[in-house]
């Protein structure tokens, strides 16, 4: 199924739109239907799972305009699990873990992290992964951790599932997690 093919099902549907739509729609969804299935047969166990669980969260908590409507209480340092949805190569998604920067007007600054070793250690060492940048292990997780500053992003705080853990405005790291990030955006 290409966009083009979507664009013109959806341009033509806005002429004797109900009409148009029992004509094309059930075509539509059957390819999709079809394109999904083939997907997910290519995908292991695990990658299905986390694409489910997006899939549901979104069903879920996508006309929530925030994360208080859902009994979520956030602030800035806090670190949350949060699903970021189906992802492009190189980018943070599903559920992963990230510190909160800035809250506005609903949406959050968050720096994406992971407890992988490897990311672990590229970010301790001096190879060229500015990108990276290891926090150690944070009271309130079980492990060390690295935040992709590359990958920070404005969210709707309605992704956020849980506060995890809370760095400290005022402490030094915190300060140095917003200078790296300062330092990435140039």
């Amino acid at each position: 199924m290409e966009i083009e093919e979507l664009s013109v099902y959806l341009k033509e549907g806005n002429l004797h739109k109900k009409a148009k739509e029992q004509l094309y729609w059930p075509n539509v969804w059957n390819m999709y239907i079809e394109e999904t299935t083939s997907v997910y047969n290519c995908l292991t166990t695990k990658e299905a799972l986390v694409r489910m669980i997006s899939e549901v969260n979104f069903k879920n908590r996508s006309q929530a305009s925030s994360c208080e409507e859902l009994g979520v209480w956030i602030r800035v340092g806090d670190i949350c699990y949060i699903d970021f949805g189906i992802n492009y190569i190189n980018e943070a998604g599903f559920q992963h873990f990230g510190v909160i920067l800035a809250i506005r007007n609903n949406k959050v600054l968050v720096v994406p992290m992971t407890s992988n070793v490897k990311a672990y250690r590229d970010a301790q060492g001096n190879d060229g992964k500015g990108h990276l940048m290891a926090i150690g292990k944070i009271e309130g997780m079980h492990r060390e951790s690295t935040l992709f500053l590359n990958d920070s992003k404005f969210i709707n705080s309605a992704r956020i599932i849980d506060v995890k853990a809370h760095i400290s405005t005022n402490s030094e790291l915190f300060k140095k997690i917003k200078q790296r990030f300062h330092e990435m955006i140039g």
